[in-house]
């Protein structure tokens, strides 16, 4: 009840303002947690990128980094979660740039340097605009990996139903905002989650409608989207698909925790999709030329 208490007069005060922007705001309180400083660049772990502005589907402009990879090495389309900005993800971009991936990120709209404010329906217009900025650099979706953190993974899902990419990465993924009101605050989401919050991100009802490889990541120690979550997805989830729990991590944690394991499940699910091109020596097997 104390945390109904405290709610209520923030609801109250929203209601003021009126309309469906209410409700937007209450998404905004609740669910996204954007910053608009830029900390760092690649530059400071020693990457190449270049700094890009797109419009997303809807037009809103917005800003991300690419990261070139090495020849014939696919790319990965990263959508980060709803904290922070993409300064807060350099470390990762590194790990990734050892695997020789191409990465492109960038921030959702109201994040860092892009325009407007967040949504449900703009992140994934956001989505699918870093998609068609790629398209017109001569990539295509069989030629990447979209990769999701928290609720990133809802948003790189949405995008690999509608344009299937050759592989799908999901870390740290919860089922639907539904769900993570129940999990967390059962009594304050049955009173007021479902007309408060207008986003949904209902990933359990959408993943059985996916069509290429999935590979998910859950830390068994998260305490905000709890690994039961990874289970429901896993199951609704059509071949082929991985699920690789990892011990002892939290939500945030992930590849630190994980450590060599983790890549190594990271290089062999790009491996599969993108097989390396054998030695010479073994292509000719002793008969070439």
């Amino acid at each position: 009840m104390t945390a109904l208490r405290q709610l209520l007069p923030t609801i109250a005060l929203l209601m003021l303002a009126g309309g469906a922007h209410a409700f937007d705001a209450m998404d905004r309180y609740y669910i996204f947690f954007p910053e608009r400083t830029l900390y760092a660049t690649p530059e400071v772990a020693g990457l190449a990128y270049e700094e890009m502005r797109f419009p997303a589907a809807d037009g809103v402009r917005l800003h991300g980094w690419f990261l070139p990879g090495q020849p014939g090495r696919p790319l990965l389309l990263f959508a980060h979660g709803n904290a922070g900005n993409i300064s807060h993800r350099i470390d990762n971009l590194a790990h990734f740039q050892r695997l020789g991936l191409a990465v492109f990120i960038f921030d959702y709209r109201g994040y860092g340097q892009s325009e407007g404010q967040v949504t449900e329906k703009g992140s994934y217009d956001d989505m699918r605009g870093a998609l068609a900025w790629l398209k017109k650099r001569g990539w295509t979706p069989q030629q990447m990996i979209y990769f999701g953190r928290s609720l990133g993974a809802a948003v790189a899902l949405q995008l690999a139903l509608e344009e299937p990419p050759a592989g799908l990465v999901l870390e740290s993924a919860f089922t639907s905002v539904a769900g993570m009101g129940w999990h967390h605050q059962p009594l304050l989401y049955a009173l007021l989650g479902w007309w408060a919050l207008t986003s949904r991100y209902d990933s359990l009802e959408k993943i059985g409608r996916l069509r290429c490889s999935l590979l998910m990541f859950q830390g068994e120690n998260d305490r905000i989207v709890p690994p039961k979550m990874a289970h429901q997805l896993f199951a609704r989830a059509p071949e082929p698909k991985t699920l690789y729990l990892i011990p002892g991590a939290g939500h945030n944690d992930t590849y630190d925790v994980g450590g060599r394991p983790y890549w190594s499940q990271w290089r062999a699910f790009i491996d599969r999709l993108f097989p390396p091109p054998a030695p010479a020596e073994a292509m000719n097997n002793g008969s070439g030329p």
